[in-house]
């Protein structure tokens, strides 16, 4: 299937590094996953599941520090367990209680090309082709409808997003992203981070399949 084209662009990112533990570390380029997630903001169902092939960086990349307020605390999984078997409990967290303010180095003024196309699943339908799915796409992308706001790493991070067009072309810088999150792997017993060496070369980033020799855990 021809491969999907969607250009995404926005304010600020923050695609956060999972080493950063306590301040918030954005990668230098969009993630995989997170190309992923904003293509199933806008058309997501059982039938179909995304690959994202490449990622074209439009904008020079610009860093931002900004303080952020954030939660310290969370209901801890026997509090919520013991609410479950009970049929009530306090779960409740006030903000006001528990706010931090923490640093984080984010992304400004960014824009990227998500290259993407789909594999039907096995919840696929016998009425269920690709043809259907990409016509359904290209709607939504082309009316702006999306199931929910797409975000650029983060919920107050809101992604804008259009067709691609052949005006839209990546920066010629070339640099070594280190190892970045791939996704994360559902398949097995439990779900497990995947991690890949990626590099940017003349602002593109090609992304290998999930199950690829060079994805690592």
């Amino acid at each position: 299937m021809e491969e999907l084209v969607l250009k995404v662009w926005g304010d600020f990112a923050c695609f956060t590094r999972p080493e950063m533990k306590v301040e918030r570390v954005s990668y230098d380029v969009m993630t995989p996953s997170a190309a992923r997630g904003i293509l199933e903001a806008i058309l997501w169902k059982p039938a179909i599941r995304w690959r994202v092939k490449q990622i074209d960086v439009l904008r020079p990349v610009k860093w931002y520090s900004v303080k952020r307020n954030e939660v310290d605390h969370k209901i801890s999984a026997r509090v919520a367990a013991s609410a479950m078997e009970k049929g009530c409990g306090d779960l409740g967290i006030v903000g006001s209680d528990h706010c931090i303010q923490r640093n984080a180095l984010v992304l400004r003024d960014v824009a990227y090309l998500i290259h993407a196309d789909f594999i039907l699943t096995k919840n696929a339908g016998p009425s269920d082709n690709p043809l259907k799915f990409r016509e359904m796409f290209l709607r939504r992308v082309t009316h702006g409808q999306c199931f929910h706001q797409p975000c650029m790493g983060c919920r107050e991070f809101p992604a804008h997003f259009a067709l691609g067009e052949d005006g839209d072309t990546p920066i010629t810088e070339s640099r070594d992203l280190g190892w970045m999150l791939h996704d994360i792997d559902f398949d097995g017993e439990c779900a497990e981070p995947r991690f890949f060496r990626a590099s940017m070369e003349q602002g593109c980033v090609t992304v290998p399949e999930l199950d690829a020799a060079e994805v690592a855990s």
